[in-house]
């Protein structure tokens, strides 16, 4: 290399660096990779509980986190919005699809980031003035609507209907708390146990649903005397389909809702072995698994059942599908099965929102940093736990069952989706700005643009107006969408009272420290200096 060509790169690594320039880059491990956040590579990956999870581990945090209830019950709502089976399945393989190429977008932002925190440290990354914004605004939304309360009272809804008793609203709401305090103290105080469980729940809940596809093999063989004609459903598939784009909108919000959990992974990259290499295998496994099984699942439904009797099955179309095949003791079975599958759900997603709470923490973003990020005194995220564990419990005991609680439940999907759009996006000005940024895998640009598309989508169906005028709730349609908008300028307000109104009133400005806790990890305080 000749001296002025060295010294052109040199140049351009310094000017890499720069803080605040959106070209920045860390240099970790003898690799560029992509700035996100105030702390440098050495700093985000000391302390923790150290990279403790393997390929398999990391297969079934995301198959844990996909497979919930949905699959079990979502069905049913998305035939009756559709009207056909030919419609409905082809609605399932879109959603894999946006999942899978949702999925390539995120392996490629976080192998040039291989951090904890998902969506946080890739905004960090891209949008990085004015300061601070992006991390504050994501900060709300994570905080406030990061609760695990509809997986707790699934569970319990589910335990009842096991037990043959009609529970009333506080005894859903008790077992619910039972749940929830459970499952923080698991991961608080036995964090091994809390991922064996989550690695067992996730075996459970494949074979589950192998069984069902296997039990609607059968049933198309003609073995099930019951069913007289399993091919029934298949002939004129496609009659009569919806007509109403937003039945389709609808429908398809409730398709890739049941696929949510595939970037999973993302939010505890810090404590994978061989973080970039692990991801790259596992996480294709992981939600490959899950679609293949959901789409022939839906396959085994409806050969089982016609459209109309899926349709009318409720939230009960999988109990609906075992009580058709082996009588209604197996009905009752299966809601003690998937009470155990929401659990395990509930315990995933527990596991990767107080990562993603301690990372906030680690920032200097939340009040009280040092408390919420450390580890102490169990040697867990036990500070994050509870970070998440105190909307969940309010949601659970101060929200009326009924269409409140659906609506609050609601809030979370439409701030993901602008979250998502804003993550995809800034994959494609990364590529522009930060060329020199490795890349161990890069997503076909089709394919990102694909899910930018579905983003985009997600964006504008939610005002489209449904028959009648009227949504799932008695409320108006698209008020939960405009709360949520709402819920991400609230984080916005916080950031102007925090990084500008007060400094302003108080005349000083504030000034990010580095102070390393006890167990080595690094949080950045911010300090107001005159």
């Amino acid at each position: 290399m000749s001296n002025a060509t060295k010294q052109e790169g040199d140049e351009t690594l310094t000017s890499l660096n720069e803080p605040d320039n959106p070209k920045s880059v860390d240099v970790g491990n003898g690799e560029l990779t992509a700035k996100a956040g105030e702390l440098n590579y050495e700093e985000y990956t000391r302390g923790g509980m150290g990279r403790h999870l393997g390929t398999f581990s990391t297969i079934f945090l995301i198959v844990g986190r996909i497979i919930g209830t949905g699959i079990f019950s979502t069905p049913s709502s998305v035939t009756e919005s559709v009207g056909s089976v030919g419609a409905a399945l082809l609605l399932w393989v879109l959603g894999f699809l946006l999942a899978a190429s949702g999925l390539c977008v995120w392996l490629e932002m976080g192998s040039m980031i291989p951090r904890s925190g998902g969506e946080k440290v890739y905004l960090e990354a891209v949008y990085r003035q004015p300061k601070l914004l992006i991390t504050i605004v994501f900060a709300v939304q994570a905080v406030a609507l990061g609760f695990t309360a509809s997986g707790c009272v699934v569970f319990a809804s589910y335990v009842w209907v096991a037990a043959g008793k009609e529970a009333s609203e506080w005894e859903e709401r008790g077992v619910a708390i039972a749940v929830i305090v459970f499952i923080t103290m698991l991961h608080t105080l036995l964090p091994n146990w809390g991922v064996r469980g989550m690695n067992v729940l996730g075996v459970y809940k494949v074979i589950l649903l192998l069984f069902i596809v296997i039990t609607g093999w059968v049933v198309l063989g003609g073995h099930v005397s019951s069913i007289p004609d399993p091919y029934s459903s298949f002939r004129n598939s496609f009659a009569g389909s919806a007509t109403s784009s937003n039945l389709y909108a609808i429908a398809l919000f409730k398709v890739l809702n049941s696929f949510s959990g595939w970037s999973n992974a993302a939010y505890v990259m810090n404590e994978i072995r061989n973080p970039v290499r692990t991801v790259k295998i596992a996480a294709p496994i992981g939600l490959s698994i899950c679609g293949v099984l959901y789409i022939l699942a839906n396959v085994a439904y409806y050969a089982a059942a016609t459209p109309e009797e899926i349709a009318n099955s409720g939230t009960t179309v999988a109990s609906f599908f075992m009580g058709k095949v082996f009588g209604s003791a197996a009905e009752r079975a299966l809601s003690a099965l998937v009470a155990i599958s929401a659990f395990g759900n509930v315990l995933t997603v527990t596991f990767a929102q107080a990562r993603v709470n301690q990372e906030l923490a680690k920032e200097g973003v939340i009040p009280f940093p040092k408390f919420w990020a450390s580890n102490w005194p169990f040697g867990s995220p036990s500070a994050g736990l509870l970070l998440h564990f105190i909307p969940s419990f309010i949601v659970i005991i101060a929200i009326p069952f009924g269409d409140a609680y659906d609506f609050i439940l609601d809030l979370e999907g439409y701030p993901a989706s602008v979250i998502d759009f804003l993550v995809v996006a800034g994959l494609f000005y990364l590529r522009w700005t930060a060329p020199l940024v490795d890349r161990p895998f890069r997503v076909w640009w089709p394919v990102a643009f694909f899910f930018m598309v579905g983003q985009a989508f997600q964006l504008v169906a939610p005002f489209i107006r449904p028959p009648g005028g009227k949504g799932d709730t008695s409320l108006p349609y698209w008020l939960s969408s405009v709360v949520g908008i709402v819920i991400l300028l609230l984080g916005v307000v916080y950031w102007a009272i925090w990084r500008k109104v007060l400094p302003a009133i108080g005349k000083y400005r504030l000034v990010p420290e580095h102070e390393v806790l006890s167990d080595g990890t690094t949080v950045v305080c911010y300090k107001g200096v005159k």
